[in-house]
């Protein structure tokens, strides 16, 4: 049964909560903070707070991998694409399944022989002390830039069912995750990923049949949704947009400093790839369950005005699920934005504190400073990230800002590290010409060539990255910074006399 006229001020979603639903609420967060906190028992020194001591089962780093590269944004963007394109929800989404199966075969036992504290150390090595520099700030700019979109849609799915204004959305969320993060560092957040994902799961599994069921089931919904609503339908199906996605979602995930930290933290080469392959086959499966619902919302809410189309995957769950179930539904949504804001809060204050910190202000700084150190500046991260989780809307929404804000920073900045660790070849030069040029000429094309397409600026912006990043080994490489790449590959290249049968 299809609702034919929606009228947005009729329906005050705050109300649709029970008593029951915000006890659930309520229970949830109660749990996960109780969790975090307990965590913070076991942490000792800074290796603890950002790497676990390298003791992190590959099972739980997989689950925290998937849950650190989710949030809200997936029920908001992804559900937009499925309720105005259909199926290509799924296509889009996949990417990131695919960037993770690729990322593991090639980079997975390089990050475990890099031995890293954080995301960023090897980049000295590979490079020298300036490019880590670089990139360590211009890294921590740009993930607090890329969390904004993040906190954002949490800030949504708190105004739309708590009836609180964004802002106070946006701070109560990151309040939140400050607390357990703050105390109990990287197994806090691995715990409470654990939790967060079978609360996720759970609903997620709940929704999709109620979803089917109400218009009339999967062969009905076929015949009843409109003829693009495939695989590859509408402008994001095309074959450019999406080998443009698909390419910078491979770069970014696979520089994605939480991505490389969980690679990092688990004990062996063949922990890092088992994690990798659970990871991807958890982002192949999910997209059915977050994308399908909201291409049954198309029949079920066919009238949503276009500023709703965000929203519509919480609309059929406001309709659909019943007291209790709900109220654990919008746990499950915070959850996901939870999971991957404490993932980013942790890595990026790590970032800061080893690399900018410690490298710049107090090479002498013992374990109880840097400790200190670490969590004033997740606050600091927490607080910009919110700040900036404000102006999201100004940039067209969640996907259009998160599209944005890839191209133009995301892949000149990690370029150097993602590439860097398979090519051998480009040096300190060619990663300054990458990030300057892959900078300018993003701004350049959004700015002076606004009729070019998204894909096509994307991918002659991706083109000048890489050509910057293997010319500068044209005015050649200093013999220090070679013989130091030359050993670092060495070791990344061969087997870690540590791993079980040679590492293979």
């Amino acid at each position: 049964m299809a609702l034919s006229v929606y009228n947005l001020g009729c329906m005050d979603i705050k109300s649709t909560l029970s008593g029951l639903d915000l006890a659930v609420i309520a229970a949830y967060f109660a749990v996960t903070l109780s969790v975090g906190l307990f965590m913070g028992r076991f942490v000792r020194n800074t290796g603890d707070f950002f790497s676990g001591g390298r003791k992190v089962p590959w099972w739980m780093g997989a689950i925290s991998s998937y849950m650190a590269m989710i949030s809200c944004f997936v029920f908001i963007a992804y559900a937009q694409i499925g309720y105005e394109d259909g199926l290509v929800g799924l296509t889009v989404f996949w990417s990131t399944a695919f960037a993770i199966l690729a990322g593991t075969f090639i980079f997975a036992r390089r990050w475990q022989r890099a031995r890293l504290a954080t995301p960023v150390e090897y980049l000295e090595r590979r490079y020298g002390a300036g490019v880590r520099q670089v990139v360590s700030w211009c890294g921590v700019g740009f993930r607090v830039l890329d969390n904004t979109v993040r906190l954002y849609t949490l800030g949504i799915i708190a105004s739309q069912f708590l009836g609180v204004p964004l802002p106070a959305g946006i701070a109560l969320g990151a309040a939140i995750v400050l607390v357990y993060t703050l105390s109990g560092g990287l197994w806090s957040v691995l715990a409470t990923d654990i939790l967060q994902c079978a609360v996720l799961m759970t609903v997620a599994i709940t929704i999709l049949p109620l979803s089917l069921g109400a218009v009339g089931g999967l062969g009905a919904l076929k015949d009843a949704v409109p003829g693009h609503f495939s695989l590859f339908g509408g402008h994001r199906g095309t074959l450019w947009f999406l080998a443009a996605y698909y390419m910078i979602v491979f770069i970014k995930y696979n520089g994605s400093w939480a991505f490389v930290q969980r690679l990092a933290s688990v004990p062996s080469e063949r922990d890092a790839v088992k994690m990798g392959l659970l990871s991807a086959a958890i982002f192949f499966v999910f997209p059915v369950f977050a994308v399908l619902p909201a291409v049954a919302a198309r029949v079920y809410l066919p009238d949503l005005p276009p500023e709703m189309h965000e929203r519509c995957y919480i609309e059929m769950c406001t309709r659909l699920l019943p007291h209790g179930m709900l109220g654990l539904m919008v746990s499950a949504m915070i959850a996901a934005s939870l999971s991957t804001l404490a993932a980013e809060f942790n890595v990026t204050s790590g970032v800061f504190t080893t690399d900018i910190y410690r490298r710049l202000f107090r090479k002498g700084a013992g374990e109880r400073e840097t400790l200190l150190v670490a969590r004033l500046a997740t606050l600091g991260v927490a607080a910009l990230i919110a700040f900036g989780a404000l102006f999201v809307s100004r940039l067209g929404g969640a996907f259009e800002a998160n599209k944005l804000l890839m191209a133009l920073f995301g892949v000149p900045i990690v370029v150097p590290s993602v590439f860097g660790i398979v090519w051998r070849r480009p040096n300190a030069k060619g990663a300054y010409l990458c990030i300057a040029l892959g900078v300018a000429s993003g701004l350049l094309l959004k700015t002076c060539f606004k009729d070019l397409s998204w894909e096509a600026g994307t991918i002659i912006q991706v083109a000048v990255c890489l050509a910057g990043f293997f010319a500068g080994a044209l005015f050649g490489t200093p013999q220090g910074e070679r013989r130091e790449k030359d050993a670092l590959f060495l070791e990344i290249e061969s087997a870690d006399a540590d791993e079980p049968g040679g590492g293979t």
